[in-house]
């Protein structure tokens, strides 16, 4: 059980706006005002980062916000350094809040001679004195395991399930949901079981990274409403051809639910001019201003549940009953409308 009166929440530079309606949402849970701890973290003209905590927290239960997106290693450095100055500064406990977690692709060697980056990062943040890591959708699972700290994953289909059933209410016996290639097929046979639909797969071809020499749809999409489930979205590429492959095949309608908007290079635009009727996207990436203008593409938040979980770890309860669909709705009533 916590010894402090209340959590205390300190946010880099990667998603303010995240930190902020986490805050707000503790605060509603709480009954009191729940801030960020006051803190600068700055540059040095030679791009040095400096962080200097003003509030005291010497004792106290103290969670960062930082998702370690783009510009991946300065957020990285920003989180490393923040714990190191909550370590220092004498803080009881220190979990470091992840929404998207970089590096997580790199998670194995695919080849020889290379490196296994999440590994190393993983390390790197245990060795600056974090002492739990509560983060969504790892690229793998397994890489709960590189940590030899507690480490809990949420997963946005929950939160997927209560949209799709809120924006195709009468026409759910249409959904197919589409795993856009084998090694998601565990992902999106979650939330195709949350809302009772059928599953199909996409299967895919590289001849390098970044190209799709070939797809083959496994499955009957005709006549459907396909949802793409993913957990990362990059350049839209792959996402953009999928899209296309299932109208080819007889599907009336493509929507996509991507946990993480890493929309880099081309992604916004491709997505802009694809079949792809929405994207559905998590704000565990602070999304940039032409994501926000973009007229197909729509983000869902995450803060209901981060806030939650926040909560339960600072009280010693369960994470994983943010899981279930009977402790997470009444966290987003009000929030999914048709």
């Amino acid at each position: 059980m916590a010894t402090t009166s209340e959590p205390k929440l300190i946010a880099g530079n990667s998603n303010q706006p995240l930190a902020t309606s986490i805050a707000k949402r503790m605060s509603l849970h709480l009954g009191s005002s729940v801030g960020l701890v006051d803190a600068r973290v700055e540059r040095f003209n030679d791009q040095e980062i400096f962080v200097e905590v003003y509030d005291n927290v010497r004792g106290e239960d103290m969670f960062i916000i930082q998702s370690t997106s783009n510009p991946a290693n300065d957020n990285l450095m920003e989180l490393l350094i923040m714990a190191d100055a909550l370590r220092r500064s004498s803080a009881q406990r220190t979990t470091a809040v992840i929404p998207y977690f970089g590096y997580a692709r790199q998670d194995r060697r695919a080849k020889a001679r290379t490196p296994i980056s999440a590994k190393l990062v993983a390390n790197m943040l245990v060795g600056t004195g974090i002492e739990r890591v509560l983060t969504m959708d790892l690229h793998a699972a397994q890489i709960q395991g590189f940590f030899d700290i507690p480490v809990d994953n949420l997963y946005a289909s929950p939160v997927f399930a209560l949209d799709v059933k809120s924006q195709f209410a009468g026409s759910m016996d249409d959904i197919m949901v589409v795993s856009p290639d084998v090694g998601g097929v565990a992902r999106a046979r979650e939330l195709a079981k949350r809302i009772g639909a059928p599953l199909s797969i996409v299967d895919k071809r590289r001849e390098k990274a970044g190209e799709v020499a070939e797809m083959t749809v496994i499955g009957n999409v005709e006549g459907k409403k396909c949802i793409i489930v993913d957990d990362i979205c990059d350049t839209a590429g792959t996402l953009c051809k999928a899209a296309e492959v299932l109208m080819e095949h007889g599907a009336t309608e493509v929507h996509s639910y991507i946990t993480h908007g890493v929309l880099s290079g081309p992604a916004i635009e491709r997505i802009t001019k694809s079949v792809m009727k929405s994207l559905v996207i998590t704000d565990s990436i602070a999304p940039t201003p032409a994501t926000l203008a973009a007229p197909n593409i729509r983000i869902v938040p995450t803060a209901p549940m981060f806030a939650q979980a926040i909560l339960n770890i600072w009280n010693g309860t369960s994470v994983s009953s943010l899981f279930e669909h009977e402790t997470l709705e009444p966290l987003y009533e009000g929030i999914f409308k048709a």
